[in-house]
């Protein structure tokens, strides 16, 4: 019977006698002692095994890697100089005095330590990557987030309820994942994308104070911060406005960040989407970088070269520079490497301008292919808006609004993190701040119609509702999200709690009376049945944790994630099943599944 976890032992157990059971870490022959560094999920702590233990060394001679074993043993203070203060074990190592050896292991693919593996790698042998010591402590930190969320939720009166993982498709913008029904042959469950609907039926229900830590699903490409099935923190409130709702779930996740990493994040400024958008080009700003965007698209209208004045004069055009303190001393093959990288986002070019000597607007003070094509108003507008010194460089955006926010937005955050703490506008800190103030709509120009920014279910801003029918982007949602990093961890918004109002948030995303009271009748209807004020709001499980960990990918913190390809690589997940199980639910392939060799 284990007595102690390994990781925990310190000077407190010395002279005592401590039955350990773990895995063996490694194995160390030293000139006839053996060591062996034992792991369990609370760490290592290191046996000494003598050889005048005979039976005990004998064993411990045949262990290998990966063994699950017990030993029984003495603990003693390490010799002199032997110490890890890395450990909480590390002062102290356990002499062995029997060893059984509870199972054997083949030989691994990999050292448990090793840090250089591929995600494939990682992914095909799941099990073994999380014993790891780094995948325990990040999964080890996400249940203690979820504790401390529960907790929180549970003493501000919030009542945990379940809602259900089958229920009907009604797209909200990502495709669904289906379920098809056998008893009900031709039709489809969904597995739900956000309790967004429930959750709002418990608020006319009367629960006043829901939240629930649940699985959604999405249907969705796949990116660092996006799975197939991922984890949602989720709440709704009945009779709070917006900076109600922004203060209980700002505190919580304060309280969460001390608790949990010892962070404090302090006060959450506010900033409007309009701002952001402004200023930075994305509606999550990484506020750790200092750099912004100076507006130029008025300046540009008609200076002679063509790449600015076409997007300046162009409908939804913009042009907008970006200083870069110290970054005349960038070479051509780093800002070469700067236009390809702006590539991505769509981005055609990445003009730019070296600041020699501010006060000669020519190509003899400012250094750059395109200074002889401007004029020297725009050139002094240039310096004047972006508050260029000596020894700065100005990149420039210039196309449809939405490309230059993506693609300088996204340079931005390159250059700020890559350069930024030398140049001293990147700091290395916690920055959260709410946006709020998002449009209602934004305009599909492929479809020429409205769509919703966050979901249908959104409120307008009070004496918005009017121009729902008239003027829909000019309305305001009474939407917030919680932003730290530059990561959306959070949003939320006050939901539309009368059947009128959503009927004419339907009617402008062109979802007529049929088609709303087919998918959204159940909603319509109990709105009618005295519905009260509520709002609410949902944190990304995973993407919080990620941030805590300082994980390259919310893969790091998911037990058994998919890949890119929203494939299990563990269990062959997607596969095929076979023509008894399609045939009863009334399913024929039209489309074989590609069989690799």
């Amino acid at each position: 019977m284990r007595t102690n976890y390994c990781g925990l032992i310190d000077t407190q157990y010395l002279d005592q006698i401590v039955t350990l059971q773990g895995w063996v870490h490694r194995r160390r022959d030293h000139g006839g002692v053996i060591f062996i560094d034992l792991r369990d999920r609370e760490g290592l702590v290191q046996v000494v095994v003598d050889p005048d233990t005979k039976e005990a060394f004998e064993t411990a001679d045949k262990l290998r890697n990966e063994f699950v074993v017990q030993i029984q043993g003495k603990v003693r203070h390490r010799p002199e100089g032997t110490t890890n203060s890395n450990l909480i074990s590390g002062q102290i190592e356990v002499l062995a005095k029997a060893i059984e050896i509870l199972n054997p292991s083949v030989t691994p693919p990999f050292m448990m330590d090793d840090d250089n593996l591929s995600e494939n790698t990682r992914l095909l042998h799941r099990v073994l990557d999380l014993r790891r010591p780094e995948m325990q402590r990040n999964l080890r930190l996400r249940y203690k987030v979820a504790l401390l969320v529960r907790n929180y939720l549970d003493s501000a009166g919030f009542i945990d309820i379940e809602t259900p993982m089958l229920t009907r498709s009604t797209p909200e913008g990502a495709r669904d994942y289906l379920v098809p029904s056998r008893v009900h042959p031709g039709q489809f469950f969904a597995l739900p994308q956000s309790p967004q609907l429930f959750k709002q039926l418990l608020m006319v229900a009367g629960f006043d104070r829901y939240y629930q830590i649940t699985k959604c699903f999405r249907d969705e490409d796949l990116r660092a911060d996006r799975q197939p099935e991922f984890t949602q923190i989720d709440l709704e409130t009945s009779f709070l406005d917006e900076e109600q709702i922004m203060d209980i779930t700002e505190s919580m996740a304060v309280h969460v960040f001390k608790e949990a990493i010892g962070v404090d994040l302090g006060q959450f400024p506010r900033m409007t989407y309009d701002d952001a958008m402004f200023y930075y080009g994305s509606d999550k700003p990484d506020l750790r970088v200092s750099l912004k965007f100076a507006e130029l698209t008025d300046v540009m209208k008609d200076v002679p070269f063509k790449v600015f004045s076409g997007a300046a004069n162009m409908d939804g055009g913009r042009v907008v520079g970006l200083r870069i303190p110290g970054g005349a001393a960038l070479s051509r093959s780093e800002i070469d490497t700067y236009t390809q990288f702006v590539s991505i986002y769509g981005a055609k070019g990445l003009a730019y301008i070296k600041i020699n000597d501010k006060t000669q607007l020519n190509d003899t003070g400012l250094q750059s292919p395109i200074v002889k094509n401007l004029t020297e108003a725009s050139l002094a507008a240039i310096i004047e808006r972006t508050g260029a010194e000596n020894g700065d460089l100005i990149f420039f955006g210039a196309d449809k609004a939405k490309v230059v926010n993506e693609a300088i937005g996204a340079l931005r955050i390159k250059i700020g993190h890559e350069k930024g703490e030398a140049g001293g506008y990147f700091v290395k800190a916690w920055r959260p701040l709410w946006v709020v103030d998002f449009p209602m709509f934004e305009h599909d120009e492929d479809g020429d119609r409205w769509v919703a920014c966050h979901h249908p279910f959104t409120s307008p801003k009070p004496g918005h509702e009017d121009w729902l029918t008239s003027n829909p982007g000019a309305c305001r949602a009474r939407a917030y999200d919680m932003v730290l990093n530059g990561w959306e961890i959070g949003g939320g918004s006050v939901r539309i709690h009368s059947a009128e109002v959503q009927s004419k948030v339907f009617d402008a995303l062109k979802i007529g009376p049929e088609e709303a009271q087919n998918k959204f009748g159940f909603l319509l209807d109990n709105l009618k049945f005295g519905a009260p004020p509520h709002g609410g709001l949902a944190f990304g499980l995973d993407r919080l944790v990620t941030l805590m960990t300082g994980a390259e990918s919310i893969r790091d913190v998911i037990a058994f994630p998919k890949t890119q390809r929203a494939q299990c690589l563990l269990t062959n997940a997607p596969n095929e099943v076979d023509e008894k199980q399609l045939r009863e639910v009334g399913i024929r392939l039209r489309q074989k599944a590609e069989t690799t060799a």
